[in-house]
């Protein structure tokens, strides 16, 4: 078709291709003419304190993460996220709240944003809040970027029960309205101007960030969040290790601790699993944080990425983790310390996964969010995962 084509051409020329059974594009093409508003809310300091070992930025932590040397995660995952949007974004109206909570990364990316509300200089939950209410009285979709205390933030001010998605950009995002990573949340917003998708109730989970930082876990249903339902671009809810795996983990533990390998800089990741191992071996291990062991002795508590990369600069390293119940996560969330300077250091072969045969039977696949896009596709094939004494598999990481 030519560029003379007029309107109702283009519409007759569909309508005519849809009757054949050629394609299925004039319900796309009405859907898209209708410009629906995509709303766009950006957490600044989400994430800041995952490399620098602390269990997120809720209250005095985010000025502490400052002063560690922390960088802004979120702003880079929207520009990432927007960038996948650029070649349909004439196809919507996209609407940002002022500055730093969306309109600096929607300029940066490209777009001319409809601006609406005002921000304070410094923004607290209370802007999230805020935005949520104006937003979700005038878009179709509302997209935040953020983890799971801006979920919370989202679900305080939702005023309209529209659609909501989460693009993954804090230290943990336990609750099921996020995407897998910042490209399926774009692939999910392409997909909702196109054609649509079923709206599905997701738990929005949080934890007690100061109860974290003490080794504690505990977590709480907050509500209900309205999402897009697409289970191949959407990551489930967190689902918390169930006590009768508990004989599992000791067996896999032994089995590991036996073999490790005395010349060895061991990086412990966060979890029951690990935990466990650390246990085995006597020494103090953080349940949420990431260790280093080296001849089965404790060298380093709760590192943050410089210690890590300390730790191992020059040395045969390996690092062990487990994946999040439920949502199979092994990199990205909760254990931000383990950067991609950190993965790339020690090399793909040198990643051990433990998990007992229970938890990977209630996942499809491993999954990475490094916040490294390039990483994250080299991280891709297959990982060895230790599962029980003598036991061991192979496992995709997809």
């Amino acid at each position: 078709m030519g560029e003379n084509v007029d309107d109702e051409g283009v519409k007759e020329a569909l309508k005519t291709l849809h009757a054949l059974g050629v394609i299925q594009g004039y319900e796309e093409y009405e859907r898209l003419k209708e410009k629906l508003k995509i709303g766009l809310i950006v957490n600044p300091i989400a994430g800041m304190g995952g490399r620098v070992g602390l269990k997120g930025t809720d209250g005095d932590a985010y000025r502490k993460a400052i002063e560690l040397g922390a960088k802004p995660i979120s702003p880079t995952r929207t520009v990432e996220m927007l960038s996948y949007l650029r070649p349909v974004r004439k196809s919507f109206v996209l609407v940002t709240y002022p500055a730093e909570m969306g309109e600096n990364e929607a300029k940066q990316a490209g777009f001319e944003p409809e601006v609406v509300g005002r921000a304070e200089p410094e923004t607290t939950s209370e802007d999230t809040v805020k935005a949520a209410s104006l937003m979700s009285r005038i878009v179709d979709l509302l997209v935040f970027v953020g983890g799971d205390g801006t979920a919370r933030d989202i679900l305080r001010g939702l005023s309209k029960p529209i659609p909501v998605i989460g693009v993954p950009a804090g230290v943990k995002m336990y609750s099921g309205v996020f995407a897998l990573n910042p490209r399926t949340g774009a692939e999910l917003i392409k997909k909702f101007l196109r054609m649509g998708l079923p709206i599905t109730m997701v738990e929005v989970l949080d934890i007690d960030e100061e109860e974290f930082r003490r080794g504690k876990f505990v977590v709480r249903i907050f509500g209900y969040l309205p999402t897009l339902y697409d289970p191949a671009l959407t990551q489930p809810g967190k689902i918390v290790t169930r006590h009768d795996e508990l004989r599992d983990q000791l067996s896999l533990a032994k089995y590991f601790v036996e073999r490790m390998d005395d010349d060895t800089f061991y990086i412990l990741g966060p979890g029951t699993t690990t935990f466990v191992i650390g246990k085995m071996l006597g020494i103090d291990k953080t349940l949420l944080g990431v260790d280093v062991v080296h001849g089965k002795q404790l060298i380093a508590k709760d590192a943050d990425e410089n210690q890590l990369l300390s730790a191992i600069n020059g040395k045969k390293a390996a690092i062990v983790v487990t994946p999040i119940g439920g949502q199979g996560f092994i990199f990205g969330r909760g254990n931000q310390q383990i950067s991609p300077e950190v993965i790339r250091k020690v090399g793909k072969e040198n990643i051990i996964v433990v998990s007992t045969n229970g938890k990977l039977r209630r996942l499809s696949c491993l999954r990475v969010d490094t916040g490294d896009p390039e990483l994250d596709k080299e991280l891709t094939g297959e990982v060895r995962v230790v599962t029980g004494y003598g036991e061991e598999r192979r496992m995709r990481v997809g």
